[in-house]
C-alpha cells in the first residue's frame, strides 16, 4: 500500500496516466492525493475528472481555485473562457455528476498518523488545526447545501483584501477560508493576502510581501503542509515542512508525484502532442 500525492494536474490526463504508470498505481492498494486544481488549462479535464471519479476511495482530492471556477461556469455565475478549455466538459452528459462529485471534495485533508496536511494553496499562519478543521468544514457544508450556487458561488469572487480576524461576519469567514487555502501566495506585512505578486519569492520586487510558508505557523511547525497552485516555485520551498508540488505541467514543466512512504518525487514532462 502507497500514498501518492500529486500537484495540479489541471486537465493534463495523459501526463497524469503515464506518471501513475510509472509507479504501477493499483487502485485496490495505493491512494491518490490530488492537490487541487484538478481541471482547466489542460487539453482534457473531461477525461482527467471521469478518470478520479471511477477511482472511488482511492483518489482524495481537495479543491482549487480552477475547480471551484468550474462549480461556477457550470452554474452560469462566470462566462466561459476559451483559455480554460473546459467546453468539452461543460457541454458532457457527465457533467452533473461530475459536478456533484467536486462539490463533495474538501478544502482540506490532514492525515494525523503522518501529521501532513494538504490543501492547494497552504494555510493561514494564523490558523491553529482547529480553525483550519472548522473553517474547511463549513466551506464544504456550504457546498452541499441545494442553494450553493446563491448562497456560496456566486458570492465567492471580490476584489477586497483578504483578511482574517475573528470578528468577520461569518460569510466573510467563508470567502477568506476559500482565499486562503485556494488562492494564497504571498502575504502583506499585516498578514493579509495578496493576489497580483505570482512571482517566486526571489523575484518579487515588493520587499513587503512575503511567502506565506515563511510566517511561523502552529499547523507547520508540527505538521508538512503539501500544496500545489505556486508553480513559479518549482517545488523550491527551502522548507521541509512546506512541500510544494505544482511544477507547471500545464504551462511546459513537469508534473510531480509524491511518495509519502519513501520521499521520492517521481516526474512526468509536459507531452508535446496528445
Amino acid at each position: 500500500m502507497a500514498n501518492y500525492f500529486v500537484g495540479d494536474i489541471q486537465g493534463c490526463y495523459h501526463e497524469l496516466r503515464l506518471l501513475l504508470d510509472k509507479v504501477a498505481f493499483n487502485p485496490s492498494f495505493d491512494t491518490l492525493w490530488c492537490a487541487g486544481d484538478l481541471v482547466a488549462r489542460g487539453p482534457d479535464s473531461l477525461s482527467t475528472l471521469e478518470y478520479l471519479y471511477e477511482l472511488e476511495d482511492s483518489v482524495k482530492p481537495v479543491l482549487g481555485n480552477h475547480d471551484l471556477h468550474l462549480l461556477a461556469l457550470a452554474a452560469g455565475e462566470k462566462k466561459r473562457n476559451p483559455k480554460d478549455k473546459l467546453d468539452a466538459l461543460l457541454e458532457s452528459s457527465q457533467l452533473p455528476k461530475l459536478i456533484e462529485w467536486v462539490r463533495a471534495q474538501p478544502l482540506m485533508r490532514y492525515l494525523p498518523e503522518h501529521k501532513l496536511v494538504m490543501t492547494h494553496a497552504g494555510i493561514p499562519p494564523q490558523w491553529d488545526m482547529e480553525t483550519l478543521q472548522l473553517q474547511s468544514d463549513k466551506v464544504s457544508t456550504a457546498l452541499q447545501r441545494e442553494d450553493y450556487i446563491s448562497a456560496l458561488i456566486s458570492k465567492m469572487y471580490h476584489d477586497k483584501q483578504s483578511y482574517w480576524h475573528d470578528d468577520l461576519p461569518e460569510f466573510e469567514k467563508l470567502r477568506f477560508t476559500i482565499d486562503a487555502l485556494t488562492r494564497m501566495r504571498f502575504l502583506h506585512a499585516d498578514g493579509s493576502l495578496n493576489f497580483n505578486c505570482k512571482q517566486p519569492p526571489e523575484s518579487c520586487e515588493d520587499p513587503l510581501l512575503s511567502p506565506w510558508f515563511q510566517w511561523h505557523s502552529p499547523i507547520k511547525s508540527e505538521n508538512r503542509v503539501i500544496f500545489g497552485h505556486w508553480a513559479a516555485l518549482m517545488g523550491e520551498t527551502n522548507d521541509q515542512n512546506a512541500i510544494a508540488l505544482d511544477t507547471g505541467c500545464v504551462w511546459g514543466g513537469v508534473m510531480t508525484l509524491w511518495h509519502l512512504e519513501t520521499g521520492e518525487k517521481i516526474t512526468q514532462k509536459r507531452l508535446k502532442k496528445v
